[in-house]
């Protein structure tokens, strides 16, 4: 038995070690900017990106004076073409950076310096998964507490009423990791968005959606703590109202629910 383990343990440790040699060799690096790097000039990165094909694995690597400058990852076009820092996914300060691009789907860039970003420090870029590499395997189903879920604007389900009326809705839940969002309505007149942006959300933004639901009745699980927006693409109705912004915090476990947690983490390992 402990024999079939480490021969196991070694197959297992052997295709790891070549995915990843594979992927690593297959990877570009490309220095953005090229020999001009991360500097202010007007159209230069939608030029440079322009004709460019990026990969998951591949990465980007940013060269600037560190004593003026940064790059600043923003979570999307509206953030990236209003230069507005105040909500980073990430932000870099070595003046040499290698951003690996992990997922795919766009990629927004600028520099926090509002100046040098409005004179072109701005950078865009598309992301798809090369099919000539294997397909990464899925990450381990996270390990969420058991939640509630609530329906959104209770028996008013999503429509249109008052523009403050989902403002007041989730003002008085406390929403945690592992609860859930239930969208009902009418799937020919209406649907459900989530966006990833505060600006997105105050101006009724749809071009850049983190997820489309159209069913009518939509059940949306919470897995990642933060704020959530959600809206409707419907003409006018979004800004008549039809959006909803939540924070999701991250639950405190009592002793018994560690414990219910850690089964369920251990039956999954060994099965």
């Amino acid at each position: 038995m402990s024999t079939t383990k480490k021969i196991f343990g070694f197959m297992l440790l052997m295709i790891t070690t070549f995915t990843v040699l594979l992927s690593c060799c297959s990877a570009t690096v490309y220095k953005v900017g090229d020999s001009d790097g991360w500097t202010a000039k007007d159209g230069m990165y939608r030029d440079w990106a322009e004709g460019k094909e990026f990969h998951v694995g591949d990465s980007l690597v940013f060269e600037y004076d560190r004593n003026f400058n940064d790059v600043t990852q923003v979570s999307g076009a509206l953030e990236l073409e209003f230069c507005d820092s105040s909500t980073p996914k990430a932000v870099y300060k070595s003046g040499h950076d290698v951003v690996t691009l992990k997922e795919p789907g766009y990629h927004h860039f600028i520099s926090s310096n509002q100046s040098q970003c409005t004179s072109g420090q701005r950078l865009e870029v598309l992301v798809v998964h090369d099919p000539s590499l294997p397909t990464p395997p899925p990450l381990p189903r996270k390990i969420l507490p058991f939640g509630k879920t609530y329906k959104v604007g209770d028996s008013q389900g999503w429509n249109v009423y008052d523009s403050d009326f989902y403002d007041k809705w989730s003002e008085e839940k406390q929403l945690h990791v592992g609860d859930s969002l239930l969208f009902e309505y009418d799937n020919e007149a209406n649907d459900v968005l989530e966006i990833s942006g505060d600006l997105e959300f105050k101006s009724c933004d749809p071009t850049s959606p983190v997820a489309v639901y159209k069913t009518g009745h939509d059940l949306v699980r919470l897995t990642e703590p933060g704020v959530h927006y959600f809206i409707s693409s419907k003409t006018g109705h979004c800004e008549a109202g039809l959006k909803l912004r939540v924070v999701v915090s991250v639950p405190k476990l009592s002793p018994i629910d560690r414990l219910i947690r850690w089964l369920r983490t251990f039956r999954l390992h060994h099965h």
